[in-house]
């Protein structure tokens, strides 16, 4: 087998790594990519994007029972579920094309199979048992991203617990439904479920849900949540697992007590472990810290040569985020200086209902880090958008260093959040002062306004509360 060379190689063809080639290829660089399994990695097939084809029908299926609300007439809406879960995954293969196309369209090779360092400038390439070649690379980029955690005795078995791929691809719609692990997977397939029809309920074992969202917005989803029909458990333990044939039965321990919870299906969403085995990491200066890979500001790890990008270099554990450092990883291998990551630029969603967005500090993080801080709040039911649409539950928050106007966060609840977030994200990359942001003008009537409010509220100038 000949030795074939390249500028850059990429292992794992996820959000991460496919930007990292395409941008690398747009910079002159002779790029390859190798993937073990489907080209836009787990986002594009088995997260991301199918999850929110799902929630759409959802919604779809929400407004239809809501549409008396509306003046409008639909009797019995249903729906067909091998239907909903045919469209969702016909959107995460269009996208797949997509990536193959943008791939070949910048010329970059596509090698399939697994792929591991094999010596200083080697990725030794395999599929199945058989080897396929080993390739050369001045810089290698290590793009693996992560798999759903398992917890002892509550492994997916396929039919009884689920992790996200069968949770995306039901053969039954559940009468009941427990979902363990509170975090934006476990709220927005929650959400799902329960739209459709589920008893859904969700055990977190910290003391609230989406525990890394400001404790308003967290308390606002609860009750959300709760009115919707999901029972909530948190400072919760799942355990001791019992099956029967077509249902289960889980001890939760909560408050000093234990209650069996039984149900037709569980899902566990309780976070991720990082895919950094079998890459030949032990004989390189690579670190790893709880598995993940450590990387400076450039994506640069201790081995010259190698970079990681994405999940399987830590939190937040999000697509963008993995994008992101594909761009910086190629630009820097270019030589053109890019600005390190800033994590607190990065923006979080969850696509549930209501949705629920953020940007940057908590105002409990910021305090924490010694800010003296001023907060704005605006809620959904104090704009005509909001109203008109028929969505007036929900809140703006921006929280602000009030010595110097900087926009330290902001945190959002309600219709459409996950598009508005954008435009604090925005603010933040331009350091954009309060002063600013309160000259800037917002069309009307749209539900940004609210976000100009919240603003305005924060130095006690709100007009419209």
């Amino acid at each position: 087998m000949s030795l074939h060379s390249y500028d850059v190689i990429i292992i794992g063809g996820g959000p991460g790594g496919y930007v990292a080639a395409i941008r690398a290829a747009q910079l002159g660089l002779h790029t390859a990519v190798v993937e073990r399994e489907n080209l836009g990695g787990i986002c594009l097939n088995w997260g991301c994007i199918p999850t929110k084809a799902l929630l759409r029908s959802a919604e779809v299926l929400r407004n239809a029972k809501h549409a008396n609300d509306y003046g409008l007439v639909i009797q019995n809406p249903g729906f067909d579920l091998d239907k909903v879960v045919q469209r969702s995954r016909k959107v995460a293969n269009q996208l797949n094309d997509g990536v193959k196309h943008l791939l070949k369209k910048n010329k970059v090779t596509v090698i399939e199979g697994a792929a591991k360092l094999a010596g200083k400038g080697l990725v030794a390439v395999t599929k199945g048992e058989a080897p396929v070649n080993t390739f050369g690379a001045k810089h290698i980029i290590i793009a693996t991203g992560a798999r759903a955690r398992a917890l002892p005795g509550l492994e997916d078995d396929g039919k009884l617990v689920w992790t996200y791929r069968k949770a995306m691809t039901p053969d039954v719609m559940p009468k009941s439904l427990l979902v363990i692990g509170s975090g934006a997977i476990g709220i927005e397939f929650a959400s799902f479920y329960n739209e459709m029809g589920a008893k859904v309920t969700v055990v977190e074992v910290m003391d609230r849900i989406l525990p890394v969202e400001d404790e308003e917005i967290s308390a606002m989803a609860h009750k959300s949540f709760e009115k919707q029909g999901m029972r909530i458990i948190t400072g919760g333990k799942a355990g001791n697992l019992r099956k029967t044939a077509d249902s289960v039965t889980v001890a939760v321990e909560a408050g000093g007590k234990t209650e069996d919870i039984t149900v037709d299906r569980v899902i566990v969403a309780v976070g991720i472990t990082p895919n950094t085995e079998n890459l030949g990491l032990e004989g390189t200066k690579v670190k790893l810290d709880r598995g993940h890979i450590q990387t400076n500001a450039m994506c640069e790890t201790d081995e010259p040569g190698v970079y990681a990008i994405g999940d399987v270099t830590g939190a937040p554990w999000l697509a963008h985020k993995a994008s992101h450092e594909g761009v910086i990883v190629a630009e820097h291998i270019a030589g053109k200086h890019p600005n390190g990551l800033n994590i607190l630029g990065i923006p979080g969603c969850t696509y549930s209902h209501p949705q629920i967005a953020s940007v940057g500090l908590t105002e409990k993080k910021a305090k924490e880090k010694g800010y003296e801080v001023k907060v704005g709040r605006f809620p959904f039911i104090g704009n005509g958008k909001a109203i008109a649409l028929g969505e007036t539950e929900g809140m703006v928050k921006t929280v602000f260093n009030a010595k110097t106007g900087e926009l330290l966060g902001a945190h959002m609840i309600g219709a459409e959040v996950t598009e508005l977030i954008q435009g604090y994200t925005v603010a933040k990359t331009m350091e954009t002062t309060e002063a600013e942001l309160m000259h800037t003008v917002f069309p009307h009537p749209t539900l940004s306004e609210m976000m100009h409010e919240s603003v305005l509220a924060a130095a006690g100038r709100a007009i419209h509360i």
